[in-house]
């Protein structure tokens, strides 16, 4: 017990307790009262069998609920319904279900190649391609096919989906559902309301994230929601830091070491280079670019940013050093020498920034929903309580003075926002919010 206690007054211990806190408050919507009549969800359809659509299905089939799953082509619904298989039968060989319970949930699921065949579903994900001209045609389809009261949701990642939900007669119908990949193990599910979305459809989408086993955080509809919209701003300096002579594995050491699972570079090479790049658009500019031209498209081709053994271990690779230096010098980009904490701050401060941006703009409810987000889908540290929360430890003030420096010298990518502004210049901090 005299152990015990030592911990207990710590930072460490304030931090995690203010995230348990934040997890229960992200539950609660200032915008949706608690006792609104969610709609009964007792079947579920999902577009897409790849890797995302696989996944959301498996949320659903362990929860009990049957799903239809639709794909294009047999070859690549076969592909994601070996997947689902092989992932519920791993599971059993470690002893977390048993061989009956795979064959239960692989029994509740229904596959089809034809869209028709969700007509009779409550709740239509789409997780296909991040293109919206495929999601428009998409939802202008299931307006005709989906039954009165069907919710219709989409997974994507950045997209708009007012612009999605223009695409039908039923806008009020129309979510956004953001699952994380790997889908069936990532807890975070980021509710996109649109302009339109009804109160009932908000309602339904946070409760049944709950009983599927997610955290799920309500946002608004920007590029990127809150998670991907600020993890730009990372991989923006990232990439900066790179063409300035700081090598891929010295930004990530620097990231790893803060106490995310990973830094930019390895996340890239794991998610695949190739994500949103296309040989036939390619202008061979970037970094990505000339690495995919080399089919260094990350973990699954053997090389990315990093070289990969047959175990996927990762090696510095004098290749990419050389790619870099050849787009810095193209750019006329000037070296400069980074510490560790320039490193730091130049990743994590526009971040921040960013995140206020977004309580600015009405996108989040909270800033300890940010926070949530950041934790449950990105791997932020438990014990650093989130960044929003980071950021009130180090203190506004010194976040402002940092970022006006950076300002004046790589320009208004470092801009504070008014929000961070006003409350550094009154002495508070997010949580006073």
């Amino acid at each position: 017990r005299a152990e015990f206690q030592k911990p207990v007054p710590g930072a460490q211990s304030a931090d995690q307790l203010c995230v348990c806190r934040a997890g229960r408050r992200a539950a609660r919507t200032q915008q949706v009262r608690e006792d609104t009549p969610a709609r009964p969800i007792a079947k579920v359809g999902v577009i897409g069998a790849g890797t995302m659509g696989g996944g959301i299905s498996m949320n659903f089939l362990n929860a009990g609920i049957p799903v239809t799953i639709v794909e294009m082509k047999r070859e690549a619904l076969d592909r994601g319904l070996k997947t689902i298989r092989t992932n519920y039968e791993n599971t059993a060989k470690k002893g977390r279900l048993r061989p009956q319970d795979v064959e239960t949930r692989m029994g509740l699921l229904t596959d089809t190649l034809e869209i028709e065949a969700l007509a009779d579903c409550d709740l239509i994900i789409e997780a296909v391609f991040e293109d919206m001209g495929i999601k428009k045609e998409i939802f202008s389809k299931l307006d005709t096919i989906a039954k009165p009261g069907a919710i219709l949701a989409s997974n994507t990642s950045y997209l708009d989906i007012d612009a999605i939900a223009a695409m039908t007669n039923r806008p009020a119908d129309v979510i956004g559902m953001h699952f994380f990949s790997p889908a069936n193990v990532m807890r975070l599910l980021e509710v996109v309301r649109g302009e339109k979305t009804a109160k009932d459809v908000v309602a339904t989408a946070m409760q049944i994230g709950r009983k599927i086993g997610k955290i799920s955080v309500l946002v608004g509809v920007c590029h990127g929601f809150v998670g991907n919209r600020m993890l730009a701003q990372r991989q923006r300096e990232a990439n900066r830091l790179i063409l300035e002579g700081v090598t891929p594995w010295d930004v990530d050491r620097v990231i790893y070491e803060f106490g995310l699972p990973m830094g930019p570079f390895t996340m890239s090479d794991l998610a695949g280079l190739d994500i949103g790049w296309s040989r036939e658009t390619n202008k061979s500019e970037s970094v990505r670019d000339l690495l995919c031209e080399q089919d260094r498209r990350g973990q699954k081709t053997g090389a990315g940013f990093y070289d990969y053994d047959a175990k996927r271990k990762a090696t510095p690779s004098k290749v990419t050093e050389e790619i870099i230096a050849r787009v810095a010098e193209r750019q006329g980009v000037t070296h400069k020498d980074a510490t560790d904490q320039e490193i730091l701050e130049r990743c994590l401060y526009p971040m921040v920034n960013e995140g206020a941006k977004i309580l600015e703009g009405g996108k989040a409810i909270r800033a300890s929903d940010i926070d949530i987000v950041w934790i449950n889908g990105y791997g932020w540290p438990v014990y650093r309580g989130g960044p929003m929360f980071w950021a009130d430890t180090i203190g506004l003030s010194k976040v402002l003075e940092r970022l006006r420096a950076y300002q004046a010298e790589y320009g208004d990518d470092f801009k504070p926002s008014a929000l961070l502004e006003r409350l550094a210049a009154e002495g508070k901090g997010f949580k006073d919010l």
